[in-house]
């Protein structure tokens, strides 16, 4: 928002020794972040001057352009006094006009410099200037003619074009929208210095008589409609300089009278205005949704079709504008428009954000109306644009309507009032303030403030649509008082306990697998459908059934994921696909399953009783924390010594069981089927008999859909349940000074006996006195039999306290291989 300073000073009586930038520290200090500071005609030096036009001769050139050479009064400016001959290759002016001359020696913005040269077979000295070659405007077509009533040829130009106006751009928040004016901003600085402000919407408006343009509200989204009449208008009359200049200053374009007027009070006061031309209504007007498809030609000649969400003003005729957003070209202001129509409405800032979002049609007006503009401000608003147009332009008001609920106080809502206990602002802030410093404070902002015992009732003043709880309330004491001023104060030491057993246990599984050489990574929790497709699971598999998401980052992973698996996959495809010749990664996160009720929404008015938050609680999806790890490609590196080592599924498991021996706890692994592993190469993986999850050899499908290496890994585990059996801090390694006693054993198994009930049957049987268990061969062929194949196990026997004898050995021998016997049907192999 750019705001002249002359401007703001015109409500606010401010020091006459205080300086810009004073002014925009204080502003900045309250809310409103200083974005420029700019000088009009910044830029221009030399002799800038007023000049009439005294001879205008057009030349046609061979290029099929005429140029004017013109004879061009500037008074004693060029030290002689005779008339200066200019080229001017502009139209919009004749003999008598006053103009803008730059003369010799002058530099125009961009270091332009001015000399006398010649050019079209002329001797030019100097520049008749356009707005665009000052810096003042876009305006390039013509140059710069000045009333009739213009100074002297010869005198200085900068005065009468307002040049050296310093003018202040604010960054605005949204929540700051009544600073989207010339009002708010001039509050803000008679607030900020605390002198009078002569509030420019403090004027006399005619009571309403219903005489007006008749209106009717076929939608609640409109709860304000004001129309002020105006006959016997002079379309020809010209804008006053002083509203050129300042809506120029605020980066708006003149257009006409009409116009510029309705944007001078928007830029006054942050009320939009419309005017329409009266002989191109027909009927009443009528605020109402639009139809789907509906059409509209809105004033920038664009034909839009619109949607049923959308806010309408409309005629017999139909769509003549969109409320708080553009107009219709079809009742614009013309050339010939005598009688007129002045809107000045109040709309829902939800339906004027969305229509503009949705046409692509962001308007001065809508920035106003999706903020919030005081409901109260569009009488006002009607008054100050009849006046100015009555003033500048001629003719009769001609009648006043009003309607919708906040027309009248009777059916108007009251006014939002908000308690807040006198000491909340000194105990939120730390600012040492009092009732009355919190009292006059408020009161500075407009609102009403009451005192009972100790809280205070407020009254919002309604330009502030953006305060709405006593926290609000705070941050205005704040902020008038002085943010400055808030003390420093160190935070205390925080005193907690250190690291939950929950979170030392995700770290020690994290130190463990990054020991491994497994390196952590972090994905997105979100998947689709083509994900479970390419994992191979069926359609009424469990990890279908997710949580859909109210508004996903993307339309083909709609959902939470309820495995690991997808995302690690892609990761580790992406980064061999990158050149690694193999990667081992590990993914700590959770997963989501939803819950068979949908939850209840309550309001924000109460806390829930117990028998809601058990419903809400109910419809929680449960989120457990889930490990997957992904193996392909190398494990090893392969050199001078030796080929490098492919990553399988032993190494999936062989993750778990380290996992486990850290954890102090037994990993039981046995054969499964389960999407995506390859069915003869799947492991579940069970600790105390509960199902964990598993792992092995990813399905060769799976391996080509997801871009991975032949026979790549993968784990996934469930890792609330794995922490869930760890009992205390797992007990480190003992550690003996007796020696160690060796026996190895042979047995046969049918070939369908999995290596971990065999291991588990010898530990049983062994007893205490066993160390140690490895499996260290592996045979099939015909010394064994069909269906059959040899297990032989490394056996280690050690006691704390002594050492073994040889019987004791051998009997802790038999018996393990007697209780394998007799679980797996074991026999030993000779």
């Amino acid at each position: 928002m750019k705001a002249p300073l002359s401007w703001i000073k015109e409500y606010v009586s401010l020091p006459e020794d205080l300086g810009i930038e004073e002014i925009t520290d204080r502003l900045t200090a309250l809310g409103l972040k200083l974005e420029a500071i700019e000088t009009s005609g910044a830029g221009i030096e030399g002799p800038l001057v007023v000049g009439k036009v005294l001879t205008q001769e057009p030349e046609p050139q061979k290029n099929g352009k005429v140029i004017n050479w013109c004879s061009v009064d500037v008074g004693d400016a060029n030290g002689t006094g005779e008339p200066q001959g200019i080229v001017c290759g502009a139209r919009n002016f004749k003999p008598g006009d006053n103009v803008v001359v730059i003369l010799p020696g002058g530099v125009l913005p961009g270091n332009f410099e001015i000399s006398a040269r010649k050019t079209y077979g002329h001797m030019s000295a100097g520049m008749i200037c356009s707005a665009r070659e000052l810096g003042l405007g876009e305006e390039a077509d013509g140059i710069i003619v000045l009333p009739a009533d213009a100074p002297a040829p010869g005198t200085d130009a900068r005065e009468v074009l307002g040049l050296g106006e310093e003018i202040i751009e604010f960054e605005i928040n949204p929540d700051r929208a009544y600073a989207l004016s010339l009002r708010g901003i001039a509050r803000e600085a008679a607030l900020g210095f605390d002198v009078p402000f002569a509030d420019p919407a403090q004027v006399e408006a005619p009571i309403a008589d219903g005489s007006g343009y008749p209106v009717r509200l076929a939608d609640d989204a409109c709860d304000y409609f004001v129309t002020r009449g105006i006959t016997g208008f002079d379309p020809a009359a010209p804008t006053p300089d002083f509203i050129k200049k300042r809506l120029e200053a605020t980066g708006v374009r003149s257009i006409s009278l009409a116009v510029d007027v309705s944007n001078y009070v928007m830029m006054e006061l942050g009320q939009p205005t419309h005017c329409y031309d009266r002989a191109k209504l027909s009927g009443d007007i009528v605020v109402r949704r639009a139809s789907e498809g509906e059409k509209i030609t809105t004033l920038d000649d664009v034909a839009r079709v619109l949607s049923a969400e959308d806010l309408l003003i409309t005629d017999d005729s139909g769509p003549i504008g969109i409320a708080g957003v553009m107009g219709g070209a079809s009742t614009e202001i013309s050339e010939t428009t005598t009688d007129i129509v002045v809107e000045a409405a109040h709309f829902d800032p939800t339906t004027v954000f969305r229509s503009q979002k949705r046409h692509k049609l962001p308007s001065e007006a809508s920035k106003r109306f999706e903020r919030g503009v005081d409901p109260l401000l569009p009488p006002a608003a009607a008054q100050r644009v009849v006046e100015l147009l009555l003033e500048h332009g001629g003719g009769t008001a001609d009648g006043v309507s009003e309607v919708g609920p906040m027309s009248s106080p009777e059916t108007r809502a009251p006014l939002k009032t908000i308690t807040i206990p006198v000491s909340l602002p000194k105990r939120i802030t730390g600012l040492d303030v009092d009732e009355a410093t919190v009292v006059k404070s408020l009161e500075l902002i407009g609102a009403r403030v009451v005192a009972a015992g100790d809280s205070l009732t407020v009254t919002v003043p309604t330009y502030r649509v953006d305060l709405n709880d006593p926290y609000d309330l705070v941050e205005e004491v704040a902020r008038i008082v002085g943010y400055d001023k808030v003390p420093s104060v160190l935070p205390r030491r925080a005193t907690g306990g250190g690291l939950t057993r929950a979170q030392q246990l995700r770290r020690r599984i994290g130190r463990v697998l990054a020991g491994a050489g497994l390196v952590e990574v972090v994905d997105f929790p979100f998947v689709g459908d083509a994900d479970f497709d390419r994992l191979g699971l069926p359609a009424d598999d469990a990890l279908r059934h997710t949580v859909k998401l109210a508004n996903p980052l993307s339309n083909e992973e709609p959902a939470y994921t309820t495995t690991l698996l997808p995302g690690l996959l892609k990761v580790a495809a992406r980064n061999i696909s990158r050149g690694q010749d193999g990667v081992s990664l590990f993914e700590t996160a959770t997963v989501a399953f939803p819950a068979d009720q949908a939850a209840p929404i309550y309001g924000v008015d109460r806390r829930p009783s117990e028998e809601e938050l058990e419903k809400l609680l109910a419809a929680i999806p449960h989120q457990p924390l889930h490990l997957a790890t992904v193996l392909a490609g190398e494990r090893t590196r392969g050199g001078w010594w030796g080929s490098a080592e492919t990553a399988g599924w032993a190494d999936a498991i062989e993750v778990v069981r380290r996992l486990g021996a850290d954890l102090g706890l037994a990993v039981e692994v046995a054969s499964a089927s389960r999407a995506p592993w390859h069915p003869g190469r799947c492991a579940v993986i069970r600790v105390d008999g509960v199902e964990l999850g598993h792992a092995g050899e990813l399905h060769p499908k799976v391996c080509k859909a997801f871009g991975l290496p032949a026979r790549a890994a993968a784990v996934e585990i469930d890792l609330d349940l794995l922490t869930s059996k760890v009992s205390g801090t797992a007990a480190g390694p003992s550690f003996s000074t007796m020696p160690v006693a060796k026996e190895d054993v042979a047995l046969i198994v049918s070939s369908d006996v999995t290596v971990a009930a065999v291991e588990a049957a010898l530990r049983e049987g062994a007893g205490e006195l066993l160390e140690t268990v490895r499996l260290f061969d592996v045979y099939e062929g015909d010394q064994v039999g069909e269906g059959k194949k040899s297990l032989t196990f490394a056996l280690r026997f050690r006691a704390v306290d002594r050492t073994l004898k040889a019987e004791e050995t051998a009997a802790a021998r038999e018996a393990a291989v007697a209780r394998a016997a007799e679980v797996t049907g074991a026999s030993q192999r000779s």
